[in-house]
């Protein structure tokens, strides 16, 4: 009997654990910018039903940010509740510490299982950190998932993680918005292949919309009730300049939806301040676990709950490189009106993938904005700030949301400047951020890298 007494009670701790367990359905878009949806942009382009439909059931956060602004350290961020710089993946593509993706260990350990569907890591990485069931084929993802439910037997609460690549670029050609006006973002240079990459992406959006609704409407029906925690949310922004490989928050700041009925207040929007290496202990919490102590993220099972509208007072984001094409380290701090972004080689080219490669269907845009520079002054403001940036930007995003104005030599900003400069440095000496670099991005004073010309500085 004496030895029958330490399972009696591990049975009654996950029987009280699992009683109160959601399951959970993680929807992940790949290069989904936020404001390319109806919830964040009513007066935009894109058309997304589907994720209305999930916001006008739950929560809207307004204020959620990614820890970097490429695939691989972003979602190993999201594994490990760790800043890239702590969790191995500081470039895209590197591999993390696999010690430090502890997620899904953690919550199978409270009882969960997990599946994972589609894109969730680079290389299939999900199946080392002991995912109970990974598919990571990427085409009819609603097939896949529907799939597995049907032969499903575990009564275990789930985790279900969809992972959608169909944003990220290069993008196919639609028509899905081939007859509308389409409204070019105000900081790029409207070109005839702008506009047809634009609504390339956007039907790439819609279509990843109509499968958020599918995958929805099948969990529903497989747990026979909408009671299930479903969150929507993107790797970081879009693929555009000034987007992904940026630290602006058209790279950074992301969309993040919740429902769960009776527990989230539907139709709500809050402007508490998130991370994605906040998702972990979140989900943590919501499991009745102990959050570790030892990671950067913090549980958010407050906000989610309507028991507070406040979480963290500033955001840090970082960005370092991704092998030959995009060598940039950026580093930036955040708080609800101001962003400070120090550029670490201001004496380099800022570049990325986009220009570059100039590929057809993603950056051969570049090529006309380059053109339209030699006799548009807006054009070639444009070009000039996408690949010559100074040590230290710094922008009111209240008064300017597009971050167009900097304001670091502005007298009436030196003390924010001051503040957050100071913040970013003390984050950087706890975290021993010394801004590895695989190697030397392309220096001004020799040739411009990509396929293409550019302005001159």
């Amino acid at each position: 009997m004496t030895r029958l007494l330490p399972l009696l009670f591990s049975s009654l701790v996950y029987l009280t654990l699992s009683a109160a367990q959601p399951n959970v359905v993680l929807y992940i878009a790949d290069d989904h910018g936020r404001n390319d949806s109806s919830v964040y942009n009513s007066t935009g382009d894109a058309l997304t039903p589907q994720m209305q439909r999930l916001a006008s059931a739950g929560l809207t956060f307004d204020q959620a940010f990614v820890a970097s602004p490429a695939c691989g350290p972003s979602r190993s961020a999201l594994l490990s509740g760790l800043m890239p710089i702590r969790n191995g993946a500081e470039h895209n593509h590197e591999k993390p510490n696999l010690e430090t993706q502890t997620m899904i260990r953690q919550l199978k350990k409270t009882g969960y299982e997990v599946a994972a569907f589609g894109k969730v890591h680079h290389n299939k990485w999900i199946e080392a950190v002991g995912a109970d069931h990974v598919y990571p084929t990427r085409n009819n993802l609603e097939k896949s998932v529907q799939d597995y439910l049907n032969t499903r037997a575990s009564k275990k609460p789930l985790l279900l993680i969809v992972g959608d690549v169909r944003t990220h670029a290069p993008w196919h050609e639609h028509d899905t918005y081939h007859d509308m006006d389409l409204t070019v973002p105000s900081h790029w240079v409207d070109t005839p292949d702008t506009r047809q990459t634009w609504e390339n992406y956007l039907g790439e959006v819609t279509e990843v919309d109509t499968t958020v609704g599918n995958i929805d409407d099948i969990a529903r029906a497989h747990f026979g009730t909408d009671d299930f925690l479903s969150i929507y949310t993107s790797d970081h922004g879009h693929a555009f300049p000034f987007g992904k490989w940026n630290l602006y928050d058209w790279g950074t700041q992301v969309a993040f939806i919740a429902r769960w009925p009776g527990v989230i207040k539907p139709n709500t929007r809050t402007e508490a301040m998130i991370s994605w290496i906040d998702i972990f202990p979140t989900l943590i919490d919501l499991a009745g676990a102990d959050v570790p102590t030892n990671i950067d993220g913090r549980s958010f099972a407050s906000v989610l709950r309507g028991d507070s509208d406040n979480h963290r007072d500033l955001v840090f984001t970082t960005h370092s490189g991704d092998g030959d094409k995009n060598i940039y380290p950026i580093r930036a701090v955040r708080d609800q009106r101001f962003k400070y972004i120090r550029n670490t080689h201001p004496d380099t080219y800022h570049t990325t993938h986009t220009d570059i490669q100039r590929r057809p269907g993603h950056g051969a845009l570049f090529n006309e904005w380059v053109a339209a520079a030699e006799t548009d002054p807006y054009a070639r403001a444009v070009v000039r700030k996408y690949h010559y940036r100074p040590t230290v930007e710094f922008y009111d995003i209240i008064k300017d949301p597009g971050e167009t104005t900097n304001l670091v030599n502005d007298p009436a900003y030196a003390p924010e400047v001051d503040r957050l400069g100071t913040a970013l440095d003390d984050w950087m000496t706890r975290h021993g951020d010394n801004v590895r670099m695989e190697r030397e991005p392309y220096a001004l004073t020799e040739a411009y890298p990509g396929a293409g010309p550019t302005v001159e500085p």
